[in-house]
């Protein structure tokens, strides 16, 4: 008895000291970056990298990143107004409008010019710039708001129906258009910001091509 009782003693301790070996190996695993960089190295690789790669659109998107001065700001306050009515023209034909290639050009400026309004909030609220830039309504009072219609413009496009308001659409927009093409050549000219300068390197293009396509459905109308 005293045999097997001294050998189970032993067990017993050789049981005991090889876990507690296990602790202190796993303790120090876990206490050393580098013994832990299995683990520990993965999840930590884990966690940053998907909230960075989450933050980057975010910050990334729509910004204007870089140094900008007051023509930049001033034709971001301008031309969000500016759009914004386009957009309330481009509403009244729904319903409206006859003309197939009108119709066209309506979804057209829809497309472009909503998501550059978005565009440029985003720029104002990261310049930490107001949205307007005070200059009263809008409707062709403000410096650099050329082509803005006033309200009894919008009035008579909505009293017209059928060729009267493809005819009415097109005279008002050239217009429009035209303001607008004026306001990105001033910041193209002037602007600092090279993604406000690409904005209005965009309008002019766009706009421009617009006004011909514009004017073509007059001569035919």
């Amino acid at each position: 008895m005293r045999v097997f009782t001294h050998r189970t003693t032993r067990k017993l301790a050789l049981v005991g000291a090889l876990a507690g070996a296990g602790l202190l190996l796993t303790a120090c695993g876990t206490d050393d970056g580098t013994s832990g960089t299995e683990h520990g190295g993965t999840s930590a690789t884990s966690s940053v990298t998907p909230s960075a790669t989450a933050s980057a659109p975010a910050a990334g998107a729509d910004s204007a990143p870089g140094a900008f001065n007051d023509a930049d700001v001033m034709f971001a306050q301008m031309m969000i107004p500016h759009h914004e009515q386009a957009l309330e023209m481009a509403e009244l034909a729904d319903g409206r409008a006859e003309d197939p290639e009108v119709k066209k050009l309506v979804a057209a400026i829809e497309q472009a010019q909503e998501p550059e309004i978005r565009k440029m909030k985003a720029w104002l609220k990261g310049w930490g710039k107001p949205e307007s830039a005070g200059h009263g309504s809008g409707h062709g009072s403000g410096h650099g708001m050329s082509g803005m219609m006033s309200d009894q413009d919008m009035k008579d496009l909505a009293a017209t129906k059928g060729k009267a308001f493809d005819r009415k659409f097109a005279e008002l927009m050239i217009a429009h258009h035209d303001g607008a093409v004026a306001m990105a050549k001033d910041e193209q000219k002037n602007g600092s910001n090279a993604t406000a300068r690409k904005l209005a390197d965009d309008v002019v293009r766009t706009q421009s091509a617009e006004v011909d396509q514009l004017r073509k459905i007059l001569d035919r109308l």
